[in-house]
């Protein structure tokens, strides 16, 4: 009867004495478990992520020639505007340049782009984060700021040795110091999560009380101030769709609308500052 007893107990016991192993073990030792963990199962993500990549090349291999010929057209004038988009970023570094050497500023910071696929997602309640499929082998640093065509997309927070987990700006621990688009004073904007059924938000803090939203198709814009180091300024964040006072009253704090398609990206761009030269 008591062996029958405890019998019953036996995984709590097992449990008990795992918890107490782990807790006991050196740091370096978990460190390496959990690296050598994360190490053993990505290929598994990576190799989906490449599967699915080969189901749509040959998903496209199966449409017709008038539905190629459509997509032909659209390409076309997509990459029409992007040259032309290129040749007004070029003049306006050049003219950045002029007024850099004319008014003795010190230049930017310069960045290389490594664009990464998205191998996963994970969107809860506690984080918001995408995985990507470059990591120590592209060069990919923690910390290194992600942007795709609609602005920030987050922070590099884990780099591997093929693989790198990005916190989304709508992550409740990640921070950006932001300004309104056409006012320099300083905010400061944090992740809001995600709510049930509903798109990623963010929230503006020591938002001026003079800010005023009057007009829904003119929401204020976020965009980065370059303060903090991360971030070059003028990167798109998002939109104050609500104002309401802050804790201090001092402030309004501010529900930030950002950018639907981060819940569904496909490619991620990866900013990595170059060096000076020496």
């Amino acid at each position: 009867m008591y062996k029958k007893r405890l019998s019953q107990f036996k995984p709590l016991i097992v449990l008990g004495v795992a918890l107490t192993v782990w807790l006991v073990l050196p740091v370096f030792v978990k460190a390496f478990l959990k690296a050598g963990f994360y190490e053993f199962q990505a290929p598994v993500a990576v190799t989906s992520s490449y599967i699915r990549d080969l189901q749509d090349f040959w998903a496209a291999r199966t449409k017709s020639k008038n539905e190629l010929y459509e997509a032909g057209q659209s390409l076309a004038r997509l990459n029409a505007a992007y040259e032309l988009a290129a040749l007004e970023n070029s003049s306006l570094e050049n003219e950045i340049k002029r007024l850099e050497n004319l008014l003795q500023l010190p230049s930017r910071p310069d960045f290389q782009y490594e664009i990464a696929r998205v191998v996963e997602r994970d969107f809860n309640a506690w984080w918001q984060r995408i995985t990507i499929r470059k990591g120590r082998d592209y060069g990919i640093p923690v910390g290194a700021p992600v942007v795709f065509i609609g602005g920030v997309v987050g922070r590099v927070r884990e780099v591997h040795a093929y693989t790198s987990v990005v916190d989304l700006i709508s992550n409740p621990h990640l921070r950006l110091a932001v300004v309104i688009e056409g006012d320099n004073r300083p905010l400061s904007y944090r992740g809001g999560g995600a709510q049930s059924f509903a798109q990623p938000i963010g929230i503006a803090q020591y938002v001026p009380v003079d800010i005023q939203i009057e007009d829904t198709s003119n929401l204020p814009k976020l965009i980065t101030s370059g303060m903090g180091g991360v971030y070059p300024a003028g990167l798109r964040v998002g939109e104050i769709r609500r104002l309401r006072p802050g804790a201090g009253g001092m402030f309004y704090d501010g529900d930030v609308q950002l950018d639907p398609r981060l819940t569904s990206l496909t490619e991620v761009a990866v900013m990595i500052q170059i060096p000076p030269e020496q």
